[in-house]
Parts: structure tokens; sequence; C-alpha cells
């Protein structure tokens, strides 16, 4: 797990000075802590800060074999079976980031085919003057790119890009308009002028300064037939489980799991305490202090006791979120306004105390048909069908100066492209794990953990599981009004401390509670920051803070202090010193 960065030079530009790609490295430190190295190539460069993983001693990158020069952020979870198909003799480390390099060699642009893992990587072939930008299907791991005067830059996150000097420190409008609308931003553009998105699955092929190719690898099977027997499917859901889990567990630093009382969480612990092991599981678990705040310690711990675990619940409390906040925000410079944030950054900066790499869960409600706005929108429209992602944050709230006219053009695209999907339910998994899973869950995973220096990883994102998740009739998603029906089936096959089939309880960070405790004092320094008052009237801003008393006008309130406080960092400079009340007053 890493940052990586780098540039490659359009002919007759000078190569930049070596400041810029220290600026860059020093950007991506965060994501490295334990090296950084720097190549120049002549016609690129490349930039690799590294947190060790899998070989600690001789797995540093950039990595070269014959043309070609990789740096790579993720992990390969099939490097064993490539390494004896081409031969152990071949390789010079036990990197299993060497594996997509010696791939290359032999398969050209199309070496991602081969892999099974997690990834960005940069790959540049000194004889063909040839940059390969790549990045994982269901894109677990970021990459973004720039053009510049003199050719085209890249990093694992946008801010290294501006730090270094080449991205202007600016907003995209309507980009703005869609986060404050949905939380998170589509496609290929970022809020940031100029810089975009190497999109999941994609590898981009550059030359001269230009793109010259973008070939594209969909996280979702070629559709298969159907499981028709439950008794099928469920063999097949647990082999898949265990293959992935027990591949995601390949590490040579200590491991653990973020533990809810949910579905996802609660499937992956049964999976890992069926394996073998030397040493007791560690699971995380987050609690809010609230009143009337979700509570999932009593679900949690007695997931954790059934597998010998040695188990955690961090508390968190509004004292923590309020001194925290700006820090938290900080991270996110892909914004993301989803206040999980808050305890994902909280049991990351837990967790990092005695591991460094995290399984979580995420995948589990996209794949498996869990959320209940699948429910609402597969009904028929005279039982209350109702479409997904139809209403934003701020519609009919009369607080924005002027209503975003485009902010759904992107799930619109989205939906367009699932349109040939085999079922209605399938159809509308398709849109979230095209946009919402990659541009929200996952920068938020990626992100949170990255400040504490943690590799994430998400085993229900794995080609095995999603070629079973796909094989499932919508029957076997969604039955009796319940989503994830066959998952909960084999938890309840499998653990019998879990309760898969009880009424949801639900995992909601008290967003409002705690604004709505400080809503005149915060709306009031929200109200007066100049990127607030651009976009919305300060007075509905003020009183929309002091009535935060609704999951409608608390969600409103957290966009706009989590834009008010991502302005500052982003776009302002200025460092996210001191607690949210002191930094906004700045």
């Amino acid at each position: 797990m890493c940052g990586i960065g780098g540039l490659i030079y359009t002919p007759g530009t000078q190569p930049c000075s070596e400041s810029v790609l220290e600026r860059m490295a020093q950007a991506l430190g965060h994501r490295g802590p334990n090296g950084v190295h720097i190549a120049r190539l002549g016609r690129a460069d490349m930039v690799h800060t590294r947190l060790a993983i899998i070989d600690l001693e001789g797995g540093d990158q950039p990595l070269t074999s014959g043309d070609g020069t990789l740096v790579a952020n993720g992990e390969i979870y099939n490097d064993p079976q490539i390494r004896r198909q081409i031969g152990p003799e071949h390789f010079q480390t036990g990197s299993d980031c060497e594996s997509p390099l010696l791939l290359w060699e032999r398969n050209g642009c199309t070496y991602t085919r081969g892999l099974r893992g997690m990834y960005a990587i940069g790959l540049y072939d000194k004889a063909q003057q040839e940059l390969l930008l790549s990045r994982d299907p269901f894109g677990i791991k970021p990459l973004y790119f720039t053009e510049f005067s003199g050719g085209i830059a890249f990093a694992s996150e946008p801010a290294p890009l501006i730090a270094s000097g080449l991205a202007p420190r600016a907003i995209a409008p309507a980009v703005r308009d869609e986060l404050l609308q949905l939380q998170f931003t589509t496609g290929w553009e970022t809020i940031f002028p100029g810089i975009q998105r190497v999109m999941p699955g994609e590898t981009l092929r550059i030359n001269q300064g230009r793109i010259l190719d973008r070939q594209r690898q969909s996280p979702i099977p070629a559709h298969a037939p159907f499981f028709t027997s439950e008794a099928e499917a469920l063999n097949h859901l647990d082999a898949a489980l265990m293959d992935s889990v027990h591949a995601h567990e390949r590490s040579d630093v200590p491991f653990g799991l973020f533990l809810s009382g949910g579905i996802d969480s609660a499937c992956l612990l049964t999976a890992m305490s069926r394996l073998p092991r030397t040493t007791p599981l560690r699971t995380w678990t987050a609690i809010f202090d609230a009143p009337g705040a979700a509570d999932e310690a009593e679900a949690a711990n007695a997931l954790a006791q059934h597998a010998r675990a040695k188990h955690e619940t961090l508390r968190i409390t509004a004292d923590m979120v309020w001194q925290h906040l700006p820090a938290i925000v900080a991270c996110m410079d892909d914004p993301v306004a989803d206040y999980a944030i808050i305890p994902t950054w909280f049991l990351a900066q837990k967790a990092a105390q005695d591991v460094t790499v995290i399984l979580s869960g995420e995948g589990g409600d996209e794949l498996f048909c869990g959320y209940g706005r699948y429910r609402s929108a597969s009904r028929p429209w005279w039982k209350g069908k109702r479409r997904m992602w139809r209403r934003g944050i701020f519609d009919n709230m009369n607080i924005l100066r002027q209503h975003p006219a485009h902010w759904r053009d992107g799930i619109a695209a989205a939906e367009m492209a699932a349109a040939d999907a085999a079922t209605p339910l399938s159809r509308l998994q398709a849109v979230d794990i095209a946009e919402w899973l990659p541009n929200d869950l996952l920068i938020k995973l990626d992100r949170c953990l990255m400040a504490h220096g943690l590799e994430g990883r998400t085993p229900l994102l794995d080609p095995v599981v999603a070629q079973t998740a796909w094989s499932l009739p919508d029957s076997m998603r969604l039955r009796d009004g319940k989503g994830k029906w066959l998952l909960r089936k084999w938890l309840q096959q499998h653990n019998s401390a879990a309760r898969p089939f009880a009424p949801k309880q639900g995992f909601t960070v008290p967003i409002g509670i705690w604004i709505r405790q400080q809503g005149a004092h915060l709306g009031d320094l929200v109200a007066q920051q100049e990127c607030i008052a651009e976009i919305a009237r300060p007075d509905r801003v003020k009183a929309l803070f002091r009535a935060a008393d609704n999951r409608r006008t608390g969600a409103a309130a957290w966009a706009l202090l989590f834009y008010a406080l991502w302005h500052r960092t982003h776009i302002r400079n200025l460092p996210p010193e001191g607690d949210v009340f002191s930094a906004l007053s700045q």
C-alpha cells in the first residue's frame, strides 16, 4: 500500500525540477511512511512512498524489468499463482507488485486482465516512451491525472498534483453543486478543474503528452446462468467467501477487522474465524455518545466473543468530533461529504496503534442488494416506486442562491449505461457500483485509513465473490422485504451468534443531534465563510443550523459545514489546526 505519482513529458519539453517531485512526494507522505523513492527516467519521472505490507525488506519501488518501470499502490492477491505460471526465477523481489510488471512484458496493455486485486499502477515503457495508468475494476484504489503545459502528471490523490504546482487550486462550480446535492461527485471530472480520475477498470495509454487509448474492464461479470437452487447458490457463496477472505489475509504485518453489528462485517468475521491462525483476531466497533444514537456494541461484542476475537469498542463523543473534524475533512481531498467519514477516521486512528491492515465490508450492499432504495425503486408505480437518487440534499429548501440544474447528470449517465443489465434489481445495483461505491464509499475508506498509515482491504469486492453475487436471481437477492437474502442465509448457517434476519437497527452517525447542540454558534460561523456566502443565503444558513432537528435539515447543515471546512484546507490552503470553532473563526 503506497502513494504513487509521476510525469510523462511531451517531446521537446524540459523535465521539471527536482523540487516539483519532492513536493509531490511530501504530499504523498502519509500514504507511505516507510520510504520515499524518486526515479528520473528521461522522458518520465516516477515517485513512490511506501507502506510496507509484503516483502518488507525487498519490496521498494519503482520496480524495473527490461524497458518497463512500475510504481503501484495496492495488493495483487493472485501473485503466488502468477509467479508459478511465469516461473519464480524471473522475479527479482518478493513484492506482489512485481507481478503486473512481468505480465505487462508478456501481454502489453491488456496486462491487468490477469490481475486479481486492488491496484493503481503507473508503468513507463522506456522503449516506446509510453505511460500506462491502470486502476482496478471496482476502483478500490484511487488514481488521478492532469494535463499541464509540459505533459501529463498522475498521483494517488489530487492534493499532490496541486501541491507540486501542476494543477490549479480552484473550484469547478458544476462539480461543487453535484457534491452539495449528492454528497459525492461522479464520473471523470473532479471538483478541481483539470484534474480527472482514472475510472475504475481503466487503462490509459499516454504517448507524447496525449491519451492515445482508454480501455476499460467492467467489475460486473459477464452474465452467467442464474443459480436454480438455494443449496447450489449457498455452496458457491461459501467457497467464494472463504477463498476471498483467505486471499485478503495474505500479509507480512498484523491485520484486523472493522466490525459492526451488520451483515457484511459479520460475514467477514465468520469466514476469518474458520481459517487457521496462531494469534487472535483483532476487531473494532464504533458507538456514539448521543441521545437515541444507534448502538451496535452488544451485537458486535457477541460476534467477537463467538469468534474469540480481541475486541475493542470506541465511544465517539461530540467533543471528539468537534476537536478533530478539521483534520477529518482535510484528508478528503477528493471531497466526500458522507458523515460516515467520522467513525471511519476514529476507528482507523485507534486500530493503527496495533495493526497495519484492516479488512472492511464495503461492497456487500451493492453486490448483494442491501439498500432500502433497491426495494423502493424496484416496486411497480402503484406500490410506491421511487427513483433512486431522485432528490438532492438541498431540493425545496430555499437555501442555495441558485438551485443546481444538472446535479443528476452523472447518475443519469450511469442509469443509461446499466440499461442492459439482466434484471431490474441488477440494473439498480449497477448504478451504485459505477458511482456511489467508488466515488463515496471507497474514497472514504481509502483516505480515512491512509491518514493513519493503514491499508484497507475489501474482501467482498473480489471477482470470485462478484461472480457468485451476479449469478443470483432476484429472488435470492431480495425476498420478504429483506435485501442480501442469500448472504443472510449463509450467515445463519455458519454463525450461531449472528441474528441475520433480525430487524436492522441502522448505523447512522448522529450528526444532526451534534449540530443542533451547537446550532447557533456553528450556523453563524459557517454562514460567515466566503465560500458559503457565495453559494447560499447567510440568513437561511443560520436558520438551517438552528433547526437541524431532522434527517433532511441535519444532512443539509452537515453538507455546508463539510464544504466550509474542506474549502478552507484545499482551496484557501490553510492548515487543519485547532477545533472546528477556532478553524472557522480564522
